[in-house]
């Protein structure tokens, strides 16, 4: 019998059940589930794919206390598939990254081999492509849901799977945090803004070993003429620069939160303590972790060999955040605008490689201060 994904989003995993969603069934949509117990307990969520009769799109959650003006459009486009041809990290199957809870317990941190270095710059390389097509996207008019698209059908192409997709049942192939989202903003049917920002943050599988960065970028000529979404996004992506700049053998990760908060505190912005920057490699997560604010207690020196994430967030107001009621979506408390850019690194025998690094062809790009 054939495989297919269960559709309830706290589930993720390969049934072969031919149990559908009557609704989804009417509006053309074949959605499985493992067995009743599955849809039932899910339904409250699974819905959110539903088109209502009469209104093109919802809020999901009117009740909720949002702090910003940003508003989640639904309904949502369902999970999209990857061919059986493309290899697949192991929470692809259940939504359980079950390797990383494991090496979660060892605490330790991986040194790569040459051959494991070869395929991290592959796969890195093919992530910088598929992060550059997205963000040649960003406009005024075009929403999330679009940029998810193009971000699913450019991972397939170069035969890599997009590592969010499932991943604790994350239901989507990308993350886009726009205005006063922090991070894990889910893609939906919301049009950009002109004045709006936006992180569109990739990562990729490929060949055992996964690639993850991130850009923020200004949605039309206003978000660039508004001097203070300049000054946050410049000093967030200019902290990841003298942050990486850092790097070398025997410098301890948490040095690397110092030198960040200096620069977001000269520039009257906050940084983001709930989230943080990471270990990747066979895994999508793992040690060492590495914070942005300043006297972390992160444990881990930097080696040759080893690869890592610095990922900073800033915030123009408070550096505190809340979450949307779908689990995934961190927004600053105050409603003001947040930032973020991403590269994954590589520590070598005299310095830093970035794998992830930008091309002369690459959109976006660092704007003058007004």
């Amino acid at each position: 019998m054939a495989t297919k994904t269960c559709a309830a989003p706290n589930c993720g995993k390969e049934t072969t059940s031919n149990l559908k969603c009557p609704i989804c069934l009417k509006q053309g949509l074949n959605q499985y589930f493992c067995n009743s117990n599955c849809f039932r307990g899910s339904f409250s969520r699974h819905k959110a794919i539903h088109k209502k009769e009469g209104i093109e799109t919802y809020d999901p959650y009117p009740e909720y206390d949002y702090r910003g003006t940003l508003r989640p459009v639904f309904p949502l486009t369902p999970r999209r598939e990857v061919p059986d041809s493309i290899a697949k990290p192991d929470y692809a199957k259940n939504g359980e990254p079950t390797s990383e809870l494991k090496n979660d317990r060892t605490n330790k941190i991986k040194v790569l081999s040459g051959e494991e270095i070869a395929k991290m710059r592959e796969v890195c390389k093919l992530g910088r492509e598929v992060l550059d097509a997205a963000g040649a996207m960003v406009r005024p008019g075009v929403t999330t849901e679009e940029i998810d698209r193009v971000v699913h059908e450019e991972s397939i192409k170069r035969g890599g799977y997009p590592s969010p997709l499932n991943y604790f049942n994350y239901p989507k192939s990308v993350c886009t945090s726009v205005n006063e989202v922090i991070c894990h903003g889910i893609p939906d049917a919301r049009p950009l803004q002109d004045g709006d920002i936006v992180n569109i943050d990739v990562s990729l599988y490929k060949d055992g070993f996964h690639a993850d960065l991130n850009e923020t970028y200004y949605v039309g000529d206003k978000a660039k003429s508004n001097p203070d979404t300049v000054r946050l996004v410049e000093t967030t992506r200019e902290a990841l620069d003298l942050a990486i700049a850092a790097v070398k053998p025997g410098i301890p990760v948490r040095e690397f939160g110092n030198i960040i908060e200096e620069h977001a505190n000269k520039n009257n912005v906050s940084v983001v303590r709930t989230y943080c920057g990471h270990g990747v490699n066979n895994l999508f997560h793992c040690q060492p972790e590495i914070p942005h604010y300043a006297k972390n207690k992160a444990i881990g020196t930097c080696k040759p060999g080893i690869c890592f994430t610095i990922e900073p967030m800033l915030n123009l107001g408070t550096y505190r955040d809340v979450l949307w009621p779908d689990g995934w979506t961190s927004t600053t408390a105050d409603g003001k605008f947040s930032a973020q850019f991403e590269h994954t690194l590589l520590v070598t025998e005299d310095g830093v490689e970035v794998l992830t690094a930008r091309t002369a062809a690459s959109p976006g790009g660092p704007v003058p201060r007004i």
